[in-house]
């Protein structure tokens, strides 16, 4: 019969522990593999989301234009509406 002595238990804990710590190492592996995966997707939205702030701004400063020139043509409309009217020549 198989007899199990003080060696073979000191190896069946070792071989115990390589294995516990393997298994510990890849999940770690695994968790880094997750981590990288959402911080490539993390940079993704962030280039993202910069790129629609700056049209955001951009479309911001279209509309303060455009709403200086509908000021401009206002004060002209004024102007004209105003000035006396002209008789038609004929």
């Amino acid at each position: 019969m198989f007899t199990i002595t003080k060696k073979h238990v000191v190896m069946a804990r070792t071989l115990g522990v390589a294995i516990v710590a393997t298994l510990g190492l890849a999940a770690c592996a695994t968790y880094d593999d997750e981590f990288a995966g959402i911080n490539s997707r993390l940079d993704q939205l962030d280039t993202r989301v910069q790129g629609a702030a700056q049209s955001a701004e951009s479309a911001n400063q279209s509309a303060q234009q455009a709403n200086q020139r509908l000021d401009q043509m206002e004060s002209r409309v004024r102007q004209l509406e105003a000035a006396p009217r002209r008789v038609p020549r004929g």
